[in-house]
């Protein structure tokens, strides 16, 4: 026992045979139950049968004196038996008194910047409070916080607290926190259970804020049921309107600003109301960030690679079902269902994430009318969107982020555009609001005002707000990456008609764009997507930098700068084997720092400072979807050590800043930066870094890379995410060392894992499997997860020792390839690797070819 004297009040209540039960580990309750389980039933009223977790919920013996015992020897302070430890808190003072003692900096998180003593005492609950040990360290004080945070949440007084709470492995907690917390906090519904929330807009600037829902024409019923629920709760101020049959003509875009409001996604019809109207409710997505109640476009994709590793394909159904809707009824995969966003989308990934989907839920009656749903909506996307003008550039063959509207983008801070309006209002002898409004009605004439709004809303478009490499030039630039994207969608389309439609897939009236034919066949899609990859390697790829550029249709020129978007030519298949190797081999050390990849290099955003503020898609920052899609796009080409090492980097700094910093995970990250990465300094700020002792929600896109970046890892590598350990530490301790002699190279491990979900994003176009490049072989392995935390303690983990004993937990997948359809094609390319999901194989980088 700790000669310390504790910090904490002793409970006076010792019933000697209730703690003979304790002690005897009857409160068992899987100690890693998400909260609502571990706080929320668990701590219940006790069951016939069953023992309740709160120390309050066991029944007193009706004699007041316990029996007597013998003392027991005295044993070491850290002494523990078979019985996994559990202490016994008082939620309120033991708060208050972590709080004070370890919070200095008194913003409710306790992380390595705080200088408190970094310890506690806990009574254990098998004591009844009387027997006290430490708790020692940022990380399990952090957890701990963040532990008595949920119970005061659920309203707890007290709680019995299992220490494997506290000293859990970070990755698993991580990824545990993910599938039981982030998920289903992020996740929203729209229907009138919840309209009064998620319709309200912080961005509604006018002078009566309240709920607007619009409807599109073609969903009547839809009007119908809102309607009855404005008129049963008017307390709500609900209006509820109908959109023209032209919702994105940019006039009525601009005045429908006077009363932004909400836009209907999809919906099911469920059990009729008991007075018989017909009843829906809304289907559910995943929003980006907590603050957020809306759908959003390439957010929601890069949360479905997530969610379909956590076995939530029911989420990600629905939200390729909401994507449907919004193509059907406005045209387009918006950037977020608010008016003000009628006119804009954003990067195209519906037939990537639909066919993912698919696979997962093919068993399933009406699977294949949902795939083909989803293809009938890319191809009026397709048409309607990206091969339309003014985003379509006849000259060039190419596509750009150019999207319609009127004005000032009104979704922006009152500030934001301060410094660009105040000169032309001076000019005009206006306010700013007054200019505002005459510029946005066009009653002043200003070109060069025109053309910088025209950028602005293409470089929100690109989903890239905001980057040096697209400011002042975006609606210009037929971007790497949106090629990329039409390139793999042109691919989807044509092997899912080909293997899945017969060949030919009718078009409904519905689905159809203007000027499109009735029926589509492979073979166009396949012509399309051929020619689309020549003229990106004409036009975009450079030989002596090893990478593509974006290229700028009015200058007709490479723009050269370079960004990690270079790498979604990978993902989609567009570079040859030996483009691939070429970029690994020039492009790759230019973006790889300590976190991953960086959005763009140093030399190619140029110098910053007051005068020119940095950019958040600039370097140095990274951001999950760069990492997720150029780990798959080396995996798709062979570069399995290249993408585990990409992905052990970006795992790390996630799980140090979430060790270090209170279980912080946050929108974007400084991926230079080794001790406080998720510190940004940027104009938007970084979402998810701003809470009260606890995070709930993460951020959708980092949760997802997380969880799928843990598929890529192999065993050791996991183990030593687990330890908080460097990569080059890792690195070293995986060499090995004979005398001064080191290995120049690192050697992967000889059993390479990747995960179904990932080997999936392998698949080439013909029956060939190619052999792996390192050894024509991919042997399955366990990936486990221990934690140690500095090079010493490294081989430890390696040998299986757990940390602060808790058992790692194992997690395993098996894997194998399967051959997809011939595509009928003769070039090299016919190869080309799919992300569906519903083929597996592996391409061989030959530097040959």
């Amino acid at each position: 026992m700790s000669s310390q004297k504790s910090t904490l009040p002793i409970h006076t209540k010792h019933i000697a045979a209730d703690e003979d039960l304790l002690r005897q580990g009857t409160l068992n309750v899987d100690p890693f139950a998400p909260p609502e389980v571990y706080y929320g039933e668990s701590h219940g009223p006790r069951k016939v049968g069953g023992k309740g977790r709160t120390y309050s919920a066991i029944e007193p013996s009706k004699s007041s004196v316990s029996a007597f015992k013998a003392p027991l020897r005295r044993t070491s302070h850290d002494a523990q038996g078979n019985t996994p430890r559990r202490y016994l808190c008082n939620v309120e003072d033991t708060l208050s008194t972590l709080l004070a003692r370890e919070d200095t900096d008194h913003n409710i998180q306790i992380t390595i910047e705080d200088h408190g003593p970094k310890t506690i005492q806990l009574g254990t609950a098998a004591s009844g409070g009387y027997r006290h040990f430490d708790v020692r360290g940022t990380y399990m004080l952090s957890n701990l916080l963040q532990e008595l945070t949920l119970a005061k949440k659920y309203g707890r007084k007290q709680i019995v607290l299992d220490e494997s709470r506290l000293n859990e492995n970070p990755v698993n907690r991580f990824a545990r926190l993910i599938k039981d917390q982030f998920w289903p906090n992020l996740t929203r519904r729209i229907d009138g259970g919840n309209i009064a929330a998620v319709a309200k807009d912080p961005k509604d600037w006018t002078a009566n804020p309240h709920p607007r829902m619009y409807i599109p024409v073609g969903a009547p019923e839809q009007f119908e049921y809102y309607t009855r629920i404005a008129k049963q709760h008017p307390e709500l101020k609900l209006e509820v309107l109908y959109l023209n049959a032209d919702p994105s003509n940019e006039e009525y875009v601009r005045d429908l600003n006077e009363a932004p409001g909400l836009l209907a996604v999809a919906m099911e019809r469920i059990a009729d109301t008991p007075d018989g109207h017909p009843d829906y409710r809304g289907l559910p997505f995943v929003v980006p960030g907590g603050r957020f109640n809306e759908l959003y476009g390439w957010d929601s994709y890069m949360e479905t690679l997530g969610l379909l590793v956590n076995d939530r394909e029911d989420l990600c159904e629905a939200m390729v079902k909401h994507f449907c809707f919004c193509i059907r009824h406005y045209g387009k995969i918006l950037n977020a269902n608010r008016t003000y966003y009628l006119c804009r989308s954003q990067p195209p990934f519906l037939t990537d994430m639909a066919l993912r989907v698919y696979d997962r839920i093919k068993h399933k009656p009406n699977s294949l009318q949902f795939l083909k749903d989803a293809i009938l909506a890319a191809i009026k996307d397709y048409y309607g969107t990206w091969m339309s003008k003014p985003r379509f550039d006849p000259a060039s063959g190419l596509s750009r982020y150019v999207p319609g509207g009127l004005g000032v983008p009104p979704e922006t801070e009152a500030s934001h555009f301060v410094h660009v309006l105040m000169p032309y209002a001076t000019k005009h002898g206006m306010s700013f609001e007054e200019f505002v409004k005459a510029y946005n009605y066009g009653h002043v004439y200003e070109p060069e005002l025109d053309d910088y709004f025209l950028h602005d809303r293409a470089v929100r478009e690109s989903g890239h707000d905001t980057s040096y490499r697209l400011e002042k030039v975006a609606a210009h630039l037929a971007t790497i990456d949106l090629n990329s994207l039409l390139y793999k969608m042109e691919c989807d389309i044509a092997r899912t008609i080909r293997a899945f439609f017969g060949d030919k897939l009718q078009i409904p009236p519905e689905w159809q764009a203007p000027g499109q034919e009735t029926f589509e066949i492979s073979s166009t899609w396949d012509r399309r997507a051929k020619k689309r990859r020549l003229i990106m390697e004409k036009l975009m790829w450079s030989e002596e930098k090893g990478m593509y550029f974006d290229y700028n249709t009015v200058k007709k020129q490479q723009t050269g700068y370079e960004s990690a978007t270079t790498f979604w030519a990978m993902w989609a298949g567009v570079a040859t084997p030996r483009q691939a190797q070429l970029m690994v081999e020039k492009a790759l050390p230019r973006f790889e720092v300590h976190g991953g990849l960086v959005s763009g290099t140093e030399e190619s955003r140029g110098p910053v400072g007051l005068s020119r503020p940095n950019r958040q898609w600039d370097y140095p920052f990274g951001w999950a979807p760069q990492q997720i899609l150029a780990w798959t796009g080396f995996l798709r080409y062979g570069y399995d050590e290249e993408a585990q090492r990409l992905a052990y980097r970006w795992l790390y700094m996630c799980t140090k800043a979430f060790v270090d910093f209170n279980g912080v995970v946050v929108e974007k990250y400084d991926v230079t930066q080794q001790i406080s990465p998720h510190k940004v300094e940027a104009e938007y700020g970084n979402q998810g870094s701003e809470f009260k002792g606890v995070a709930t929600e993460g951020f959708g896109w980092v949760n997802a890379s997380y969880v799928y970046g843990l598929q890529i890892v192999n065993a050791h590598m996991k183990r030593a995410l687990g330890a908080v350990t460097t990569w080059d530490t890792f690195k070293k301790m995986t060499e090995g060392h004979h005398g001064d002699a080191e290995q120049a190279d690192f050697e992967a491990p000889t059993h390479v894992h990747v995960a179904p979900h990932v080997r999936e994003a392998a698949a080439m176009r013909d029956g060939s499997t190619l052999p792996s490049p390192h050894n024509g072989q991919h042997d399955e392995v366990d990936v486990d997860g221990h934690e140690v935390h500095d090079q010493e303690h490294f081989h430890e983990a390696q040998s299986g020792d757990d940390f602060h004993g808790h058992e790692a937990l194992p997690h395993s997948h098996d894997f194998e390839r399967e051959h997809g359809p011939a595509s009928g094609a003769s070039s090299w390319h016919e190869h080309r690797l799919s992300l569906s999901g519903t083929e597996s194989l592996t391409h061989h980088r030959n530097p040959e070819l």
